[in-house]
């Protein structure tokens, strides 16, 4: 009997994922594929089967509990911002917009691929966030609270795990078959080394590259030459070499190829990590808000959530509790802080139609507050919005970015010409090594390490000098800063109030009836008496009175210490002045030698939520700086705003909760160690010392990075075009090619390590100047 074999059916796969299947025929794999084919037709978007470059996450059990995604009223309707994970691809952020752009009930939706973030603008009445959550989810992808943990892709360290698997041992048994040209080596042992190379190398080329080929030809359909192409083109025609040269018992360049990726998938990783800052400002911006209030109803007070205040309530607000909402003070005194959210260095009097902020404390007294905004209209709100909007900022354009195209451009050209040249003269043998040659020799690493390696060695030099910035596109904005603009409290000025005026007499009674207070200007006081050794008295009868000052009895004598202006106290006894304390913030040691340094060739600005005769008193021996004194925080982003209409690149420097919309305006923005952690997230950089001068050095480093990586560039390209022009014309072959590519990134690790000396050099030039 005759037995038939089965012929072997084709391979059939999921239409959505990928994944194989049985059968003959392609099917869905699951109902979750099922379910997301069905969300991208009835979206209208088929097209993206034929667009993406790689399979579609395959989508997990769908979860219940995306109501806990955040929301905020808007004017039409509810705002939701979030994160999705997952997002693999440009192609993956066209799919979930345009999947949220029609759904029925959704006004506008974006999603950023550089943050992985998503804003969704909706009616709640036509469509639920709870939906909107499960068809993002449908889709594959995770949404998820912005401050939720991450379940970011490790795909790309698992790309160069494999790669540096391999290439290390791929190098050890180069290292056995060179050693063999000398020593001599059985053919035997020799094949079984190339062998074990090409298998070893295999996925490296395969998977481990992968990246680069798709990158490559992701660019080329859109009509892009893209720095990946040549990079791609010599990983595949290395890989093909070296399957070639096995098979004919010869030895290839795989050695070369395992360690070009294993480099390049390393620089990728750190550029990747370097460019995703994860900034959590907005929420902590939110998180110092309030979240209850004590309303008045027409017979008691209850308490409420904040999103339940509606306008016109009247809220209660004691010692201790913060504002939690903008409004008018209907009746009460108090002092209230607000140097987070206006600036203001001291607590202020606030009494019947004064406004105050949500988010400002009460350090004394109470007050009742009529509600005049709530919700993302009050200031601490609109705040986080500003912030939050910081993210999806677009990086600048490289240099290495605006000469790639050409470069890779002149690179195919020359090896196309070569390989057709040398092929039609001398044959094929000829003409593959010849194009190998020019391929490796040409490789655009050094091209794109040019600006990564000066930038890091800018970025140490700036770690060592008490700056810590977030990332080197910020370090080459600060080269073309022409305009500075500082906060006072905490930046120009120490952040704390001291005793700088008061005879000994005055503070000792002064520090007695302040025994028991509170009040930041109490504390000065005390602070100020026990440095100096006085004695403090014992008072008797004190009675504080908000908004107006303290009494009390010493020495068997009534005193009374009041308001004499702004950072001002003065003592009366039977209505009489005695003394007078002056209480202000310090300048920071180091402020008028580098106020000076910062003035030569840019323009200088103080931007303070203060009085302006608190701020001319921190400036009154600076005379090339200009004073703007009583901003809003608003006010000192739209001033910003208007310097950079003008054609100016500004720097801004603060602290406070306050500088947040102004640290994301200003094309470079740092903030004071210490300060509020929104402003520290907003910022672009930290400076880790209590000191002004990492500013003067940022902006030093700004200018010699930049003129390092325009020297690396220009000894790459040079380069480069020598041994491009060697490699086509037969002098050097692959093998020496493979030697000699990695001098041309020795030339920019050169380069880069030049960085500290030529920063020195220039802050001696810049001393020797100013102090002329």
């Amino acid at each position: 009997m005759v037995q038939v074999r089965p012929t072997e059916a084709p391979a059939a796969h999921c239409p959505h994922c990928g994944v194989p299947v049985d059968g003959a025929v392609d099917r869905f794999c699951c109902a979750g594929c099922e379910t997301a084919a069905a969300i991208i037709s009835g979206a209208g978007l088929d097209a993206w089967y034929d667009e993406r470059d790689r399979p579609a996450p395959r989508p997990s059990a769908p979860r219940n509990d995306y109501r806990a995604l955040p929301v905020e009223p808007v004017a039409d309707g509810l705002s939701c911002r979030l994160s999705i994970d997952g997002l693999r691809c440009a192609s993956c952020v066209w799919l979930v917009e345009g999947v949220l752009q029609r759904t029925e009930g959704v006004h506008r939706a974006t999603v950023s691929y550089a943050s992985g973030r998503a804003q969704i603008v909706f009616d709640p009445d036509l469509v639920s966030i709870e939906t909107l959550g499960g068809r993002i989810a449908g889709l594959g992808y995770v949404p998820r609270p912005i401050d939720g943990p991450s379940t970011a892709d490790r795909e790309w360290t698992v790309r160069l795990g494999v790669a540096a698997f391999c290439a290390a041992n791929v190098m050890l048994l180069s290292a056995s078959i060179y050693t063999g040209w000398f020593e001599g080596m059985a053919e035997r042992y020799q094949a079984l080394f190339r062998w074990s190379q090409l298998a070893l190398a295999t996925p490296v080329a395969l998977y481990a590259a992968s990246g680069f080929f798709t990158s490559a030809w992701r660019a080329l359909r859109r009509g892009v030459l893209h720095m990946d192409l040549p990079i791609s083109l010599a990983v595949a025609v290395l890989y093909g070499h070296g399957v070639v040269a096995t098979l004919h018992h010869a030895d290839g360049y795989l050695d070369t190829l395992v360690m070009l990726v294993t480099l390049l998938l390393v620089g990728r990783l750190l550029e990747a990590r370097g460019r995703r800052s994860a900034s959590a400002a907005a929420a902590s911006i939110a998180a110092t808000l309030p979240t209850v209030a004590r309303r008045w109803t027409a017979t008691h007070v209850e308490t409420v959530a904040v999103e339940d205040l509606q306008l016109g309530d009247l809220i209660e607000v004691g010692v201790g509790e913060e504002v939690a909402a903008d409004g008018t003070v209907e009746s009460g005194h108090a002092e209230v802080r607000q140097a987070l959210l206006t600036g203001e260095s001291e607590p202020v009097a606030r009494g019947p139609g004064d406004r105050v902020v949500a988010g400002a404390d009460v350090v004394d007294g109470a007050l009742r507050v009529r509600v005049e905004r709530t919700g993302a209209d009050t200031l601490g709100r609109r705040m986080a919005q500003d912030v939050m909007a910081s993210v999806d900022r677009g990086l600048p354009v490289t240099p290495a970015d605006r000469l790639a195209p050409w470069f890779t451009a002149l690179t195919l050209v020359v090896a196309v010409a070569t390989g057709v040249g040398t092929g039609w003269v001398w044959g094929l043998d000829t003409a593959l090594e010849r194009t190998v040659a020019v391929l490796v020799v040409a490789c655009p690493c050094a091209l794109g390490l040019s600006w990564p390696i000066a930038v890091t060695h800018g970025l140490s030099a700036l770690a060592r000098r008490g700056l810590i910035l977030r990332d080197g596109a910020s370090l080459l904005r600060l080269a073309d800063v022409d305009h500075v603009a500082l906060d006072k409290t905490g930046t120009l000025s120490e952040g704390a109030p001291q005793v700088v005026e008061a005879d000994d007499r005055t503070l000792r009674i002064a520090a007695g009836l302040e025994c028991a207070s509170h009040h930041p200007m109490a504390v000065a006081i005390r602070n100020a008496a026990v440095e100096r050794g006085l004695r403090l008295p014992r008072a008797e009868d004190i009675r504080e009175t908000v908004g107006v000052g303290v009494t009390g009895r010493i020495d068997g004598q009534s005193f009374a210490l009041r308001s004499g202006g702004p950072g001002a106290v003065v003592l009366e006894r039977e209505g009489h002045i005695e003394g007078r304390i002056r209480v202000a913030d310090q300048r920071r040691t180091d402020a008028a030698r580098v106020i000076q340094q910062l003035g030569a060739g840019k323009d200088l600005t103080l931007l303070t939520g203060d009085h302006v005769e608190v701020a001319r008193r921190m400036t009154q021996d600076l005379s090339n700086i200009e004073v703007r004194a009583g901003l809003s925080p608003t006010e000192k982003a739209v001033f910003i705003a208007d310097q950079q209409a003008a054609g100016h690149v500004v720097l801004f420097v603060g602290d406070g909760l306050n500088d947040g919309p102004a640290l994301v305006q200003a094309d470079v923005g740092l903030a004071m160690r210490g300060g509020a952690a929104a402003s520290v997230l907003a910022a672009d950089g930290v400076v880790v010392d209590d000191a002004l001068a990492p500013v003067r050095w940022a902006l030093l480093a700004g200018r010699v990075v930049r003129r390092v990586v325009h020297g690396n560039l220009v000894r790459s390209v040079l380069y480069n075009v020598v041994a491009v022009g060697f490699a086509a014309a037969g002098v050097i072959d692959p093998l020496v090619a493979a030697l000699l590519m990695p001098l041309s990134s020795l030339l920019v690790i050169a380069g880069g390590a030049s960085v500290e000396g030529k920063l020195r050099r220039a802050a001696s030039k810049e001393d020797a100047w100013t102090s002329l």
